[in-house]
């Protein structure tokens, strides 16, 4: 999970975690075994778009999924 830069760095890392941790349960409760997901907060780290703007912000607000095959 990850947040834009607005706020406080600390705040913003519990959010990105919360933010992860609700699309984790969300993905359980359609079935999905708990054991096989992994969340972090990652905090305003790694932007994918400006902080200067409003929709560069609202596109760092954002949950991004790795797969991996073991």
């Amino acid at each position: 999970g990850y947040t834009d830069n607005v706020g406080d760095p600390d705040q913003n890392r519990k959010l990105s975690l919360d933010r992860a941790y609700n699309v984790r349960e969300y993905l359980v409760s359609k079935g999905i075994a708990g054991k096989r997901i992994q969340f972090k907060g990652m905090g305003e780290a790694n932007p994918i778009a400006t902080n200067d703007t409003e929709e560069g912000r609202k596109q760092n607000r954002r949950v991004e999924f790795v797969i991996v095959n073991e």
